[in-house]
C-alpha cells in the first residue's frame, strides 16, 4: 500500500500532462465519470472503462503495471460489493442462500459502473498531483479552511506512511512475524504505535502554526500550467461521441 500510494504520486508529479491546465484535464475525468454512471451498464460501462484505458496507457503514458496496481484495490471493494448483491439470504426456517437473475444482473451493473468510474477518475489521479488540486479548489472559491484541513492531511500521510514502513522493518528484523500469534502482537503495536505518531505530529502541527500565528491560508506559488483550446474541444467531442456511440450500440443491441 505505501509503494502503491507513493508511486501514484510519483506518475502524478512525472506525468506527460503535468502541465496541462486542472481544468482540462477535470473536464476529461470528470466527464467520463459521469458518463460512467449515467449510461446503461452494458455496453456503456464497458466503453466508458476501455476508453479510460486507452488515455491511460496512450496519450497519458501511464504504465500498466502502474494502473493495474492502482486499480488492484477499488477492485477488490467493487467485487465485494457486487458480491454482496449477487447473492441473496432469505429466511426460510433456516438461513438460505440464492442467485437469481435479478441479483446478477444487479451485480454485474454495479461492478461495471464502479470499474468505469475508477478508471475514469485515475486520468485525473495518475497525471495531476495534489498541490495543483488544491490550488485548482482555491481558484474554485472551496472555502480555505476545508482546502487547508486536507493539504495537512495530505503531508502527514507521508509521514505516518515513513513511519508504518520504519516499524514494519524493525519488527521484520527483530523476527516479529515469524508466528501467527508474533504477527497479530507485532501488527497490534504497529498500529498503536503510528496513532500515537500521527498524534503527536498533529499535536506538534498546530502548535507550531499557532506560534506563528497562522490565521490564513499558507499560500504557495503555482507552476503555470497551460490551459488548451483544442484539448478541452477535443474532450468534450470525444465524450459526446462516446455517449452517442453507446446509445447507437445499444440500439443495436436491443
Amino acid at each position: 500500500m505505501t509503494q502503491g500510494g507513493l508511486a501514484l504520486d510519483a506518475a502524478a508529479w512525472s506525468s506527460v500532462w503535468r502541465g496541462r491546465a486542472v481544468r482540462d484535464k477535470a473536464v476529461l475525468s470528470l466527464g467520463l465519470v459521469g458518463l460512467a454512471l449515467l449510461l446503461p451498464a452494458w455496453p456503456g460501462t464497458v466503453v466508458v472503462g476501455l476508453a479510460a484505458v486507452v488515455l491511460l496507457l496512450g496519450p497519458a503514458r501511464v504504465p500498466a503495471g502502474l494502473l493495474a496496481r492502482c486499480l488492484a484495490g477499488p477492485l477488490a471493494f467493487i467485487a465485494i460489493g457486487a458480491a454482496s448483491v449477487l447473492v441473496s439470504v432469505t429466511w426460510e426456517g433456516r438461513p438460505v442462500a440464492r442467485v437469481t437473475p435479478q441479483g446478477v444482473a444487479a451485480a454485474g451493473s454495479l461492478f461495471g459502473h464502479g470499474v468505469a468510474g475508477t478508471l475514469s477518475m485515475l486520468v485525473l489521479a495518475t497525471t495531476t498531483p495534489m498541490v495543483d488540486l488544491f490550488s485548482a479548489m482555491r481558484r474554485a472559491r472551496i472555502p480555505d479552511a476545508c482546502i487547508e484541513v486536507a493539504s495537512l492531511i495530505y503531508r502527514l500521510l507521508f509521514v505516518l506512511l515513513d513511519s508504518t514502513r520504519t516499524i514494519a522493518e524493525a519488527q521484520h528484523a527483530r523476527l516479529g512475524y515469524v508466528t501467527r500469534r508474533a504477527a497479530m502482537r507485532s501488527s497490534a503495536a504497529l498500529t498503536g504505535a503510528v496513532l500515537l505518531r500521527s498524534w503527536e505530529r498533529a499535536r506538534r502541527l498546530e502548535e507550531g502554526l499557532s506560534g506563528r500565528g497562522y490565521t490564513t491560508s499558507l499560500r504557495t506559488l503555482d507552476p503555470p500550467l497551460r490551459a488548451s483550446g483544442p484539448f478541452l474541444a477535443m474532450s468534450v467531442v470525444g465524450l459526446g461521441t462516446l455517449a452517442a456511440g453507446t446509445a447507437l450500440l445499444s440500439g443495436m443491441v436491443l
